[in-house]
């Protein structure tokens, strides 16, 4: 399982023109790939992450200063987008493989139990539409961006 979760000002998801999920900052947007070989509890990680990884400064505090506040110390908000295209495969070729991503009827669950799990934390969280083509925008806060992987 893998996560690309960055800080983000704004961030929201569109499915046919319609806003689904939004959320303001400060904020989180946690994109997830679920994988074939995952274990079991993989998703448990990846929700502890989001939730816990400091990835906040200080109030006010300029942008190269440490990060040293989680979404829970701060009271983000988190737009969880499910994108399994996280598990192409680009070693070989020009074409992305895409065997390592868990099949749909898989996925989908693992996707919606982080979002319970963030929520059970009681964070704000609002998400995509699992398996449409969605419209992802975002404004980034310093860039900061990290990748969370979980087997």
């Amino acid at each position: 399982m893998k996560a690309v979760i960055s800080t983000v000002s704004h961030a929201s998801v569109t499915v046919e023109g319609e806003v689904v999920g939004e959320v303001e900052g400060p904020a989180l947007l946690a994109l997830i790939g679920a994988g074939r070989e995952d274990s079991p509890d993989a998703w448990e990680t990846v929700a502890r992450k989001i939730a816990e990884l400091r990835l906040f400064p200080e109030r006010d505090a300029p942008w190269d200063e440490p990060r040293t506040h989680s979404a829970l110390d701060v009271g983000a908000q988190i737009l969880v987008v499910s994108q399994f295209t996280l598990m192409g495969a680009t070693a070989k070729g020009r074409r992305p493989s895409w065997s390592a991503a868990a099949p749909g009827e898989v996925a989908e669950p693992i996707i919606t139990n982080i979002i319970e799990a963030l929520r059970a934390r009681g964070l704000h969280v609002e998400s995509g539409r699992f398996g449409a083509m969605m419209r992802v925008q975002s404004t980034n806060e310093g860039p900061y961006t990290v990748l969370v992987e979980a087997e």
